[in-house]
């Protein structure tokens, strides 16, 4: 029993830090293919070939019956627009407008994701959360501040060409946290079948908004060439944080529980560091400790949850239960 445990444990280790690791290295990838195609075409191409896998899956698994929306049409297209349009639309978005400090803020932006979900949860139940929870949103938001401004009181004087594509950052996060929340509302669906329907909508949208931006001529066609040079960019996208971290991720949270599996997302900025000192970016002591103090700041809710076992502000872990 004990070496079935242990197994268990150690699987759900090596699945949650799959995932973790994918998603760290997804923004100094998306970095640089980014230099070369628009950050809407970028994020589109990438779903509609997600999507295409995913509805291959699910007819596969569960038949042709599973892609009934069954009268929850409405709440897939509002869930789907936020993860899959919203989400990737404004965080690559912004990313790029930053250059290579905006891989660094959109990695933070993502460990912050289960702190948003609790301020979005007390501001629908107009219940407070405890003084250790605050405490921690708090810590998190310092971390988070020193990480966009870099130790700079310059950001504040050059407001305008910063603000901007933090907000648009931090939009698209709230986004993914929205579609995370209304999973809720299926929970008698597989997660693939959830998965793949607000998939196909949200591209749907995607698709929609890019023919108009094209048409309007606000955003540039890319041509076959562009294409052909991110193809190891986008394969990379489409296939690990797209693909393998969504199933390493729900596997390994039922292996492990979530309170013991949401830490493994402290991974994601580390992740990030690493790959973009190897791209030959100079990481400041700011950042550092900004990375750091956002990390503290999820271990410490983390650590104050297991002690107290009031469900009440539990952290609502479906937030980062989904794929990139």
């Amino acid at each position: 029993m004990r070496v079935l445990f242990k197994n268990k444990v150690v699987l759900g280790s090596v699945l949650c830090l799959t995932a973790s690791v994918s998603w760290g290295a997804m923004f100094p990838v998306a970095h640089r293919a980014l230099q070369y195609i628009d950050p809407f075409y970028f994020a589109f191409i990438r779903y509609l070939l997600v999507t295409v896998i995913l509805s291959g899956l699910l007819l596969f698994k569960e038949g042709k019956a599973a892609f009934r929306l069954e009268g929850k049409g409405g709440k897939l297209l509002f869930c789907g627009t936020m993860a899959f349009t919203v989400y990737n639309f404004l965080v690559f978005s912004g990313q790029h407008l930053m250059g290579e400090a905006g891989t660094i803020t959109a990695s933070i932006m993502e460990v912050l994701m289960p702190l948003i979900s609790i301020l979005l949860l007390w501001g629908k139940t107009k219940k407070k959360p405890d003084t250790k929870t605050l405490i921690s949103i708090g810590i998190a938001l310092t971390g988070a501040l020193l990480v966009i401004t870099n130790g700079s009181l310059s950001f504040f004087t050059e407001a305008s060409r910063h603000v901007f594509p933090v907000l648009l950052i931090f939009t698209g996060v709230v986004g993914w946290v929205l579609y995370s929340l209304g999973g809720s509302s299926f929970r008698g669906w597989s997660t693939l079948r959830f998965s793949t329907l607000t998939c196909l909508l949200g591209t749907a949208v995607s698709m929609v908004i890019v023919a108009a931006a094209s048409s309007l001529q606000l955003i540039e066609v890319p041509d076959w060439n562009t294409l052909a040079s991110i193809k190891y960019e986008m394969s990379f996208m489409v296939l690990l944080p797209g693909l393998v971290a969504l199933v390493s991720w729900n596997a390994g949270l039922k292996a492990l529980t979530p309170v013991n599996g949401i830490l493994f997302i402290s991974l994601v900025p580390v992740t990030t560091f690493v790959l973009m000192g190897f791209q030959g970016y100079r990481i400041s002591p700011y950042e550092l400790a900004g990375a750091t103090l956002v990390i503290l700041a999820l271990v410490q809710n983390n650590m104050s949850q297991r002690r107290s076992l009031s469900p009440r502000y539990t952290l609502n872990l479906k937030t980062t239960k989904s794929s990139f």
